[in-house]
């Protein structure tokens, strides 16, 4: 299946409503509701040409699936080019049938051809890390390493959230406050080599679950739109995710993501959450992203171990 679209998609996000309220710690960090409509929202039109995808259903329900990104090259509007010459899957079973993993690699092994592969397993997912292991897989030690890339996955109840402290002058917001616009130079500000369009935040806001209301902001004193987060709520397993957390270059170090999630805790908690996740960059040499996390009361449970398979 080449086009991954919104049914699809929905799909996709439900096995995670699953999996996190049965088994969060196997939950993929680039699996979840959130990352999901996020990833996919904001990359279709860039991306989809280079997407595959499959579905595997047991008794009419969606047992497994596997999302994979296939080597691209895309212009930038700086003259650069965004590219990648590896494969890389994103892929979700559900807990009582794991076993689907090793048709997944199958699948990605047809579709992928002749380059490099890559894949995340969880570090508290021992049988999938066995079935990689059985594909010819191994760790990626560069990815994987004290200064690698390597993601790790977060959680905090939504107990005890202390109250935010924003510097003199600044203030919350939240995107239906400001102009698209606005919102989409919010998050290019935090995030200096994003392709991010206003016609991808359009697509990210017709996406599930996503609310304007959950989308927060802080306004500096004159003005500029600081720091920026997306809450995404499952109100089926009470949990929200923040996907992205971002401060312009400008005003970092100034306890602004920090006011900010603590905000958007607060937010989330009135919406009908009880749990909040979030992903961040996990290896020693990103301690300053994880640390700001954990100052908030986020705590980990599980991490990626990448996995490559080099191509003959």
């Amino acid at each position: 299946m080449e086009n991954l679209g919104p049914t699809e998609l929905k799909l996709m996000q439900g096995l995670a409503q699953e999996v996190t309220a049965l088994r969060p710690e196997l939950l993929n960090g680039d699996a979840t509701v959130g990352e999901l409509a996020w990833v996919w929202a904001k990359d279709f039109d860039a991306l989809n040409p280079s997407w595959r995808h499959r579905l595997w259903f047991t008794d009419g329900r969606l047992a497994a699936w596997g999302w994979a990104h296939l080597p691209y090259r895309i212009p930038r509007g700086d003259g650069t080019f965004r590219e990648s010459k590896t494969a890389n899957l994103l892929w979700q079973a559900h807990p009582g049938r794991a076993a689907l993993l090793a048709e997944i690699l199958d699948w990605y092994d047809d579709v992928a051809g002749g380059v490099d592969r890559l894949l995340t397993v969880q570090s508290a997912d021992a049988q999938a890390q066995a079935i990689v292991g059985a594909h010819g897989y191994a760790f990626d030690a560069e990815a994987g390493s004290d200064n690698g890339s390597w993601v790790q996955f977060n959680t905090r109840e939504l107990t005890d959230v202390p109250y935010p402290v924003l510097p003199e002058g600044f203030r919350f917001l939240t995107a239906g406050d400001v102009a698209a616009a606005d919102a989409v130079k919010a998050h290019r500000d935090a995030w200096h080599l994003s392709a991010f369009t206003e016609h991808a935040y359009e697509r990210v806001r017709r996406t599930w679950p996503y609310r304007a209301d959950l989308h927060v902001l802080v306004a500096a004193p004159d003005g500029t739109l600081a720091a920026t987060a997306i809450i995404w709520l499952d109100e089926a397993t009470q949990t929200a995710e923040f996907e992205p957390v971002g401060t312009h270059r400008d005003f970092r170090r100034r306890g602004l993501g920090t006011a900010l999630q603590l905000h958007g805790m607060h937010l989330a908690r009135r919406a009908g959450a009880r749990q909040m996740l979030v992903a961040c960059l996990g290896a020693p040499a990103h301690a300053e992203a994880r640390n700001m996390y954990y100052g908030v009361g986020f705590r980990p449970i599980s991490r990626d171990l990448p996995q490559i398979k080099v191509a003959r």
